[in-house]
């Protein structure tokens, strides 16, 4: 199943009939060797599928202790267990080579196994230099909890000459927060083409928008929602950037 489902994402994310070919993709919630992806290191297959760099970053989760409780409206995954050896994490897949990466690990609340981690990229192309951090943002955190992961990104970002890209699963789980983060990423100079109400998650009739894709320092060409179902809850957004020349 897992890989079945890696083989339609790689095709999906390569043949351009859906959405333009990725050049770079940021991964959330890649599994590496967990009981529930059936052993499967998720970046690193799919990056062999796509004949791509990779970079992970795993949550690290803590074996000595039990994950809190979910709000019930949140408790619909599989959960690793304690005792499986795997782990989870972010990723970025890319077809340039990185020119850094780093980890960054962002402050949590009540639980450790929640998300809180954050990757960053550099690649240069010519004479241009593009930053990209790759965010999952704690979807049980409230909207000022959220705020402290965003700011321990946004200060490193704030260092940053050339362009920069925030992208990821921020988990805007409501109208209201998406009109504070959006808020809160604008007042920071960052700015998105994705519109309030563009639904990026689904299940059965519900629809969501938790994953966003900001920038600072370059343009957008184009932007969309590949709606293509059956690999994850989430339904893959991309951007083409425009660089100045």
């Amino acid at each position: 199943m897992v890989s079945r489902n890696l083989a339609r994402a790689a095709r999906a994310l390569s043949d351009a009939e859906m959405m333009p070919r990725v050049d770079i993709l940021t991964l959330q919630e890649a599994d590496k060797e967990t009981v529930r992806a059936g052993g499967h290191h998720v970046a690193r297959e799919l990056a062999e599928f796509l004949g791509m760099n990779y970079a992970h970053a795993p949550m690290n989760l803590p074996r000595n202790e039990e994950p809190k409780p979910k709000q019930w409206y949140l408790d619909f995954e599989e959960r690793i267990a304690q005792t499986d050896t795997g782990d989870t994490g972010v990723a970025i897949l890319s077809s340039f080579d990185f020119s850094e990466v780093a980890r960054l690990d962002l402050p949590w609340h009540e639980c450790a196994w929640r998300p809180r981690l954050a990757l960053y990229a550099h690649f240069r192309f010519g004479a241009h230099d593009l930053h990209l951090f790759n965010v999952h943002i704690d979807p049980h955190a409230s909207t000022n909890e959220q705020f402290e992961q965003h700011e321990a990104v946004l200060e490193r970002a704030e260092k940053l000459e050339g362009s920069v890209v925030i992208a990821g699963d921020f988990n805007t789980l409501s109208k209201k927060s998406c009109l504070e983060m959006r808020r809160f990423m604008e007042s920071r100079g960052f700015i998105t083409p994705f519109p309030n109400g563009i639904a990026t998650w689904r299940a059965g009739a519900i629809r969501l928008q938790p994953d966003w894709i900001f920038l600072r320092g370059v343009g957008a060409s184009r932007h969309g929602v590949c709606k293509f179902s059956g690999v994850s809850d989430h339904w893959p957004i991309w951007v083409e950037l425009a660089f100045d020349e």
